[in-house]
């Protein structure tokens, strides 16, 4: 797939007001990677912009670039006519711009109130003694973000979105011109979605230039004023939300192009028995509800694709089912629940997960990383599975002496795909396997999982946020959202019935 930027599409009206916040050609370089290129947006007083993009686009480099948290190689971060890019970050914080964390920083050992207040106080060492109104100024700031009620407990005590109203409020007390807001609305219900949006919207009243980041598109869009995009650093298109969630080459980065569907073998395999039962399970990250009473079903022999943006939960339901982090409800494995099981024994069993992050030995050699792959096999056994990956994956045949962290993404995903095969799994699981990849390294991987569905007796469990490459892969497909199960059906009628609100 070749993507082609839009470039300069604005759908709005032209707003004369001078902008608080103009980025214009801004530039990271780590190494020989361009993190962000020539990215440019211009927010105005009492004006909310969503920036959108997919993981590893370089939303939160932007983010750090205007906080003054990453310097800048090239470009400019104007805030209210100022050009502050290079500026360490308290100096951008005294000149207006307030960062709300992703994750909630609060002091510990002082109460609400006294957070708030500390927020409060004068940055000059020489003026510690705070206002004497000090005090009402924190009580409204609570009472404006609902925590009036909590204002004397400690943050340890306050469940999670009460953590970040509290954010919110520290962010408040500063009283910026440019409020830059990560990922608000990751770890919250749909009901504390709403509640926080019109907080943030409240921002819009107060005058202040608002740039939210988030991987939550639908809350972005039903909040800002304009969104812009952005795709492997650089620009792709700005307009209002729907204009850009519309955008052909916005969906193609999302979506992975135009949503297609492969005719599927016949008969199915949904009427075997179950193989993976997973039922109403939750998981927390602390107080962050990353899943919640989420169930699936893989029979076998199936092809089961869970598709979802970046944040809805793939990657913690897989970790769930592997062993790797606390969960309630139940997990079954060919009728056997797997709780309180190691992710080893688990892994012995037959669930073996190939990661996003790959988690190759990188000084080790091709060859090394898939022997420790087999090693509980049988010599003879091991040199049957080794001679039919290198014959499903024949680069690797060519790389068997290099060492894993010298090969190309796209060869590390295959050789990490493979290790994951050398340990003969009933069920295989694999979590974003075409995150950044190239096209033709995607029809290599297409044509290797295909020929695996032909010739094998494998189930496999898919995650993925590219719907086109996730679909012609599935005998049933899963729509996770917002940490919950919202759409299951054939990928027949994904497009019809889930295409269109996926974003």
């Amino acid at each position: 797939m070749t993507l082609e930027f839009a470039q300069g599409r604005v759908a709005t009206a032209r707003d004369e007001r001078p902008a608080l916040l103009e980025v214009d050609g801004l530039t990271k370089r780590f190494g020989g990677l361009v993190a962000v290129k020539d990215m440019r947006l211009a927010i105005r007083p009492g004006e909310i912009v969503g920036l959108i993009g997919p993981n590893g686009s370089g939303k939160s480099t932007v983010m750090k670039l205007v906080m003054g948290i990453l310097k800048p190689n090239a470009g400019r971060v104007m805030v209210d006519g100022v050009d502050v890019a290079g500026w360490p970050s308290h100096r951008v914080a005294r000149h207006g711009v307030g960062l709300v964390f992703q994750h909630s920083r609060p002091l510990h050992r002082q109460t609400v109130g006294e957070n708030i207040r500390l927020a409060l106080l004068p940055d000059s060492l020489l003026k510690l003694i705070a206002d004497p109104h000090v005090e009402g100024r924190a009580r409204a700031i609570a009472e404006r973000v609902g925590l009036g009620a909590v204002y004397d407990r400690r943050p340890a005590t306050l469940p999670f979105a009460d953590l970040r109203r509290l954010e919110l409020a520290k962010a408040i007390a500063r009283d910026p011109k440019v409020v830059l807001v990560d990922e608000p609305f990751a770890g919250l219900t749909a009901g504390e979605v709403a509640d926080f949006s019109a907080l943030i919207a409240s921002f819009r009243a107060d005058g202040k230039a608002v740039l939210l980041v988030d991987h939550n598109v639908k809350g972005v869009a039903a909040l800002v004023d304009r969104a812009v995009a952005m795709y492997l650093g650089a620009f792709v298109a700005e307009g209002s939300a729907a204009e850009v969630m519309a955008d052909p080459t916005v969906r193609a980065v999302y979506l992975g192009g135009a949503i297609q569907t492969a005719a599927r073998r016949e008969p199915g395999p949904a009427t075997g028995p179950a193989l993976l039962e997973v039922k109403g399970v939750s998981v927390l990250y602390g107080k962050a509800q990353a899943l919640d009473r989420v169930d699936i079903t893989v029979r076998e022999g199936e092809f089961v694709s869970v598709v979802g943006l970046n944040g809805a939960g793939k990657t913690t339901l897989f970790n769930a089912i592997s062993g790797l982090v606390p969960y309630s409800g139940t997990v079954s494995f060919g009728g056997a629940p797997l709780a309180g099981l190691s992710a080893a024994r688990i892994a012995r069993g037959g669930i073996v997960q190939c990661p996003e992050t790959r988690e190759l030995f990188n000084t080790m050699s091709v060859r090394e990383n898939l022997d420790l792959g087999g090693a509980h096999l049988p010599a003879a056994e091991r040199a049957r599975q080794l001679a039919w990956l290198l014959d499903l994956f024949p680069i690797l045949r060519s790389r068997a002496a290099q060492a894993a962290g010298k090969m190309s993404g796209g060869e590390q995903q295959m050789l990490a795909i493979a290790r994951a095969l050398m340990m003969q799994p009933k069920l295989l699981v694999l979590d974003e396997p075409t995150l950044g990849l190239a096209p033709v390294i995607l029809e290599q991987l297409s044509r290797a999982l295909e020929r695996l569905r032909a010739t094998t007796p494998i189930t496999m469990l898919l995650g993925e946020q590219n719907v086109t490459f996730a679909l012609p892969h599935a005998d049933r497909v899963y729509v996770l959202e917002h940490a919950r199960v919202v759409w299951e059906g054939p990928p027949s009628r994904f497009a019809e019935e889930a295409g269109r609100a996926y974003l």
